[in-house]
């Protein structure tokens, strides 16, 4: 049997006000349309849903067991309703964001700020891992967005959008002239692999040979500049995330090659998704703070 849903939202609300005027005035129809709508739910069903008295209309007591389930539908339809409604205007939801420690450290931080700022009512989850793990994630689902560095463009079943571009420097915790030839004589720290800092270092190494320099390897961007603040020897950071410390002279840019490799950072989505309202309003705030740099 084919069911015209319009009939049982009329029967619904003529239920509640227990009055076809009622009920017609509230779907804003005439009442001979509401009629005609409890006429031909009636005829489909084969049973009498209501009962005329001096007072109004009652549920007869088919129309009783049928109010209760369709009483049970509406509900979940309008609570559907509303919270599409709570959605798009960001009043719940969540917004399921994957990054490096570094990024979310350095980069990630005042757009989630800000996010929350606007948007107070929408959970936020940040989940740090290896990029291997943080796309796996997101084909399954479960992330909405990632963001990192222009190397995940390779993967073709995921979308890479750059935000802006990042360069790799040596810094020291004291002003010096290193060059080439006395690198060697020092210790270089830097992020241990699988890091994107690793790989551009990797590069580097193999660019100019540096197979016999020595290396400190810690675990996150932090750590790099903690290490070469407490004089343990240079470091391989991105500059951007370092702009204070050298603003204020804790640590000091080292010139040692002309150019360094720079990359694109930016948030990377699934083919074919459609972001949620969540990830949009994100988004936006990311594309728009980028655009002003």
């Amino acid at each position: 049997m084919e069911i015209n849903l319009e009939l049982y939202k009329i029967f619904y609300v003529v239920a509640n006000n227990k009055s076809i005027s009622k009920g017609a005035e509230q779907l804003l129809i005439s009442q001979p349309a509401v009629t005609q709508a409890i006429k031909n739910l009636e005829g489909q069903l084969g049973v009498t849903l209501f009962i005329r008295t001096k007072k109004g209309i009652i549920l007869t007591p088919e129309g009783e067991e049928l109010y209760n389930y369709v009483k049970e539908g509406m509900y979940y339809f309008i609570n559907g309703t509303n919270k599409l409604f709570e959605l798009k205007k960001l009043e719940s939801g969540i917004l399921k964001i994957g990054a490096s420690t570094s990024i979310t450290e350095n980069f990630l931080m005042p757009y989630i700020k800000k996010f929350h700022e606007l948007y107070p009512k929408v959970e936020i989850k940040v989940i740090n891992q290896l990029t291997d793990v943080l796309l796996k994630e997101l084909r399954n689902g479960n992330l909405d967005v990632v963001i990192g560095s222009e190397s995940f463009k390779e993967n073709k079943d995921l979308s890479f959008y750059p935000l802006c571009e990042i360069e790799y420097i040596f810094i020291s915790n004291q002003k010096s002239d290193v060059t080439l030839k006395n690198l060697f004589q020092k210790n270089v720290i830097v992020q241990t692999s699988p890091s994107v800092a690793r790989f551009v270092f990797e590069q580097i190494k193999k660019e100019y040979q540096f197979f016999d320099i020595q290396e400190i390897e810690v675990v996150s961007h932090r750590l790099v500049t903690e290490f070469v603040k407490s004089g343990f020897g240079l470091g391989f950071v991105v500059k951007q995330y370092v702009l204070n410390e050298l603003e204020n002279e804790e640590l000091f840019e080292v010139d040692i090659l002309k150019t360094l490799p720079k990359r694109k950072i930016g948030y990377v989505i699934r083919e074919h998704f459609t972001p949620t309202y969540a990830v949009k309003a994100f988004l936006e705030i990311m594309k728009s703070d980028n655009k002003k740099r």
